[in-house]
């Protein structure tokens, strides 16, 4: 007789668009696995409609700490804006539950020090959402990639040319450092390159350019990198707000076949293209097709990845090492973008100001771009 899968008691902190909108269908997808409640939100207003949605079943609170000290729940889903989730995240963690944040995970490497001290003490785990790792398409890829099959990866390319336009940014904490951390770089660009660092590994050395061309502004809305990988591939990424036609796109070059990527906001199976080198016998490029099983990248393929983690009781994926090193390559684009100069990976450490922030202590960089 098979046992009943163990179901998780989940609370949510934030109630906007994108915890209605990805974290609430995820859970609903793994009702098996998973039970909402609590939610959590300063407006009782956005609390009450949510909880209308979800489930009046659901205990509503506009305070975190009063959430956890009254369910002590065994997963905190954070859905809110970035400044507020290296606090969150860590409060959670100290309350025993995993996490599972929105990107970015916090707002720093020191931030993120903070959270793995809490993992640390808590035996908890935090991870974040980069849920365009988490496709059956992205993870045939990799496969395909990392295990030599389509050669070594030479050439790469990485894209993300959105379009915000002056109401978007006409939110209080967006464009601004203390409260977003960064432009495009952090709050967009962010899942592409994740997923390029997912696919090719480690990086070495990244050069960067930086620029506020359109909107008013703190951090920048368009920034471009050189990055030399580890296994010698080079590759170029683009992270913009100021592209009318909007594209998200991965090309890796292998010595064997291009592979591609193109979509917006999430991919499938049919999303992903693979071209075989003339020397590729057919035979051996069919072996490339993507798998039968089309799971698209998703909140919910993120989730189940966690729930699998937490019932084997091991670190899941997206924490750790892994959403470190995306933070990293960050805060190494914009070193290396506001100070003209190459960065290493592994440069950047405490007592180093782009450690503490991501511009490095350097807000009037555009001034500076321009003298």
């Amino acid at each position: 007789m098979s046992l009943s899968p163990v179901r998780r008691r989940v609370a949510v902190v934030g109630t906007g668009a994108i915890v209605s909108g990805g974290h609430l269908p995820a859970l609903r997808a793994h009702a098996d696995r998973t039970e909402l409640v609590a939610a959590v939100d300063v407006d009782q207003g956005r609390l009450d409609a949510f909880r209308a949605s979800a489930g009046e079943q659901v205990a509503g609170f506009t305070s975190m700490s009063a959430m956890l000290d009254a369910v002590r729940p065994d997963l905190v889903l954070i859905g809110t804006p970035p400044s507020l989730h290296r606090e969150q995240t860590v409060a959670a963690l100290k309350a025993g539950a995993w996490v599972l944040c929105e990107k970015p995970l916090c707002l720093s490497l020191a931030e993120y020090d903070d959270i793995a001290a809490a993992e640390e003490a808590s035996g908890a785990y935090a991870s974040v959402i980069f849920q365009h790792r988490y496709g059956s398409g992205a993870a045939h890829a990799r496969e395909l990639i990392r295990g030599g099959e389509l050669g070594a990866p030479l050439v790469a390319h990485c894209q993300t040319t959105w379009h915000r336009d002056a109401a978007y940014y006409s939110v209080p904490w967006r464009g601004r450092w203390a409260t977003e951390g960064g432009g495009p770089t952090m709050g967009h660009g962010i899942h592409q390159y994740d997923l390029l660092l997912h696919l090719l590994g480690e990086w070495e050395e990244i050069r960067a350019m930086a620029a506020r061309l359109v909107h008013d502004t703190e951090s920048e809305d368009v920034s471009t990198a050189l990055v030399r990988f580890r296994g010698g591939a080079l590759a170029t990424v683009v992270n913009s707000v100021l592209s009318p036609d909007e594209v998200s796109r991965i090309r890796v070059d292998c010595a064997d076949a291009t592979v591609e990527l193109t979509h917006l906001y999430g991919h499938g199976n049919d999303d992903w293209t693979y071209t075989p080198a003339r020397h590729v016998p057919a035979e051996r490029a069919a072996a490339w097709r993507t798998p039968a099983l089309d799971v698209p990248s998703s909140h919910t393929a993120q989730l189940k990845t966690l729930l699998d983690a937490y019932d084997a009781g091991v670190r899941p994926p997206g924490s750790g090492r892994e959403a470190r090193g995306t933070l990293e390559f960050a805060a190494a684009l914009y070193k290396a973008a506001f100070t003209g100069r190459p960065v290493r990976a592994g440069e950047i450490t405490p007592g180093d100001p782009f450690h503490a922030a991501m511009h490095g202590g350097r807000l009037d960089w555009a001034s500076e771009e321009r003298a």
